[in-house]
């Protein structure tokens, strides 16, 4: 299929009841066509690994189809100039996050955008940092433990950030860290319990809902049970 005709079987699934769910959820719906999930995988299926069809559904604009090139692209040709021109062009954290987990994570590039892009001012980029290490931590069984400390000084760091979309970022990658094994884990309380200690609100939110889940019986039992 040409990029046209993807545009347009995109177009054909426009529901507004669906764009007004996924404005409720702080979804950017400005460009959206409001297409289910499971479809956009399905459609997924026989595009995979189109690196320049995967650009020209970015380059339209239209959120569904940025939706979709995450989906198909070839992390092997997914280069920094594609992954910095993506990143200016974030506009919803939805976005933010099939990108980071369904392609950056498995690029060459993703330990060292994950650092760089928490230092960032813009919101989504800053965001898109953060959700690296959520997912790097979930996925990457091959990272040693030094590379996700590393990251809990930098988390730590952007606790303060209250912004919404950065603090919840913040928040699931102190969690996932925590939850990679029981070394990590008693390096994500010590440093949720130094985050608490701020004086931020977001900070204090960050640290009480981490540390809730990283305290919890049944998680241990998960940590325990992987390991």
């Amino acid at each position: 299929m040409t990029c046209t005709e993807i545009l347009k079987k995109l177009k054909s699934y426009y529901n507004p009841r669906n764009i007004a769910g996924m404005a409720r959820y702080g979804i950017n719906v400005r460009k959206a066509y409001g297409v289910p999930a499971p479809v956009l995988r399905q459609m997924a299926r026989s595009l995979r690994g189109d690196h320049k069809l995967a650009e020209k559904l970015w380059r339209s604009g239209i959120h569904d189809a940025k939706s979709l090139a995450a989906l198909i692209d070839d992390p092997a040709q997914v280069n920094e100039e594609q992954m910095e021109r993506w990143a200016r062009d974030f506009d919803s954290w939805d976005i933010v996050d099939g990108c980071c987990n369904n392609l950056f994570r498995q690029t060459t590039l993703a330990h060292g955008k994950a650092v760089e892009w928490t230092s960032r001012p813009e919101e989504y980029v800053r965001r898109a940092g953060f959700v690296l290490m959520a997912c790097l931590a979930v996925h990457d069984k091959r990272a040693k433990d030094a590379e996700f400390e590393r990251y809990l000084r930098l988390i730590k760091k952007g606790s303060t950030d209250e912004r919404n979309f950065v603090k919840k970022a913040v928040n699931w990658a102190l969690r996932q860290i925590g939850k990679r094994n029981m070394n990590l884990r008693e390096a994500a309380i010590k440093t949720g319990q130094e985050i608490q200690k701020l004086d931020s609100k977001s900070a204090r939110w960050i640290a009480s809902d981490a540390l809730r889940e990283l305290t919890s019986v049944k998680t241990v039992a998960r940590i325990r049970a992987r390991s």
